[in-house]
């Protein structure tokens, strides 16, 4: 039987495991390497976190396992898609605008006002590289 207590996204993520299952993860100042130490390489997951921006992201990602779900929730931002060496923006501008970032496309965000942005993405293999927009 699952537990059926409220949980709140804010410091409780979700696993999605290869079996349907969905896992309740507590974030904390070590949530990446806890992760990385309770389901190895995240082969077949998914992470389903919500963040809060105020500024620009510093680096790109990409996930190479699959797309990427990008909802905002509130505020406005940007996405900058780099494929086959061009650039695209796609702008989330209203409560429940989203993207769904192609697998192994290189990605970052423009942030114009705090934003709150709710993610389910194919954590493995993901990789970071430096950027400045």
């Amino acid at each position: 039987m699952s537990e059926e207590t409220p949980k709140n996204i804010n410091s409780t993520y979700v696993v999605l495991d290869e079996d349907d299952n969905a896992i309740p993860i507590k974030v904390s100042d070590r949530f990446y390497q806890d992760l990385k130490q309770q389901f190895g390489d995240f082969k077949g997951k998914r992470l389903v976190s919500h963040y809060t921006f105020e500024q620009d992201w510093d680096s790109w990602e990409m996930h190479p396992a699959g797309e990427e779900f990008v909802c905002l929730l509130s505020g406005q931002v940007d996405f900058v898609l780099e494929q086959d060496g061009s650039e695209r923006t796609v702008s989330l501008n209203a409560p429940g605008d989203y993207i769904l970032v192609p697998r192994g496309t290189w990605h970052t965000a423009k942030v114009y006002t705090q934003s709150s942005v709710l993610f389910i993405t194919p954590g493995e293999g993901t990789q970071h590289r430096s950027h400045t927009i």
